[in-house]
């Protein structure tokens, strides 16, 4: 019998009680009970009294517990080190074994090395990721495709090295995910159009980039050379030229959301990101205007309230300032944090957006 298999008689309300009868110490770490009538969770195998079973809740973390309103039982203490860094310690060989697979990694493969049943797993992953296992494979292989497309001989060399053994699967992946296809980005976006202006705003020089798909990069600087130098580093190939009038639309809008913002129009973007990068950006398009929220709210926002630095991460990896706005995602005390345009320039947006 594997683990896997030994552990499987815990997925179940009704196995889970019985754990609960028995004070099955080797349930500890596979789920957490929470009792309505005194709004306390515990470990399996709590020396407390046993409830009763029509007051009982399951959960597969103490987060989901806490998330729903429960608080730490004194007695056995389930927040101590124990099921929750278990689980981490488990998710995280989890990622690295499909970081160095050559091969997508089957869930139940993942979920059998772990010891847990393939929906234990898969949620527990998802809550500490932010990802599904799935999401989080095609990220990474994403990001190994962008590598082996600058570094291999080949668009074939690369398919492989990648992990690919479909070249259709391939061409269909990575066009998705680059915004372009693999030939186009292995040549540094050649053929790929975009217009760029550069105009002066109250808040300093802004740097903003099209694609025929929309608004690609809106980026503040103090100098106009290095802006464009920036864009060109991003697409060494690509055909980056000066826009021409009928970009002027473009230009007005953006900056209508600069210095006006109650007044700004929607403007469509060309955004390319992982899976969960753009679960972010579509959260961050639908916090209010003159509203702000935290990093964990964000994360709780998308589903995965504990990828709160996942979160950020991917604020921090948007390229299209104001339009995408990161500047309104704060700490949890209420301040700033960080902004890769310059923090003042987060401050005075938000003071506009504020104001009526």
């Amino acid at each position: 019998m594997t683990v896997a298999q030994a552990n499987t008689h815990y997925d179940t309300p009704d196995s889970r009680w019985q754990a609960v009868l028995d004070r099955d110490a080797s349930a500890v770490g596979h789920f957490i009970l929470a009792v309505k009538t005194t709004g306390i969770y515990c470990r399996p195998g709590c020396p407390a009294r046993t409830p009763k079973r029509e007051n009982v809740v399951f959960f597969d973390t103490t987060r989901q517990a806490r998330h729903a309103g429960f608080r730490a039982c004194q007695r056995c203490h389930p927040d101590d080190p124990g099921s929750d860094d278990r689980h981490s310690d488990l998710i995280r060989e989890a990622c690295q074994r499909i970081e160095r697979a050559d091969r997508v990694v089957p869930l139940e493969e993942l979920a059998e090395t772990a010891g847990l049943s393939k929906h234990h797993f898969h949620r527990i992953f998802k809550e500490r990721t932010g990802l599904t296992p799935g999401q989080y494979a095609r990220a990474h292989r994403a990001r190994r495709v962008q590598d082996e497309l600058a570094a291999s001989k080949s668009i074939t060399d690369a398919m492989y090295a990648a992990g690919f053994q479909s070249s259709g699967r391939f061409y269909a992946s990575t066009s998705a995910t680059l915004g372009m296809s693999p030939g186009t980005f292995r040549e540094g976006g050649k053929g790929e159009h975009i217009q760029f202006a550069i105009v002066r705003t109250s808040l300093g020089l802004l740097l903003i980039a099209a694609t025929a798909k929309g608004v690609c990069s809106i980026a503040f600087g103090d100098e106009a050379e290095s802006l464009v130098a920036n864009l060109r580093d991003q697409f060494p190939r690509a055909r980056i030229q000066d826009a021409d009038p009928t970009f002027e639309g473009i230009v007005t809008e953006v900056i209508a959301q600069i210095e006006q913002p109650h007044s700004g129009p929607e403007i469509s973007v060309d955004l390319r990101g992982t899976a969960f990068q753009h679960r972010v950006w579509n959260a961050l398009r639908a916090i209010p205007l003159g509203t702000t929220r935290s990093y964990a709210e964000v994360a709780d926002q998308i589903g995965s309230p504990s990828a709160v630095r996942a979160v950020a991460q991917a604020c921090a990896r948007n390229d299209v300032a104001v339009v995408v706005p990161c500047h309104r995602v704060v700490r949890k005390d209420g301040s700033l944090a960080g902004y890769r345009w310059g923090t003042s320039r987060k401050e005075a947006l938000l003071a506009r957006e504020r104001q009526e």
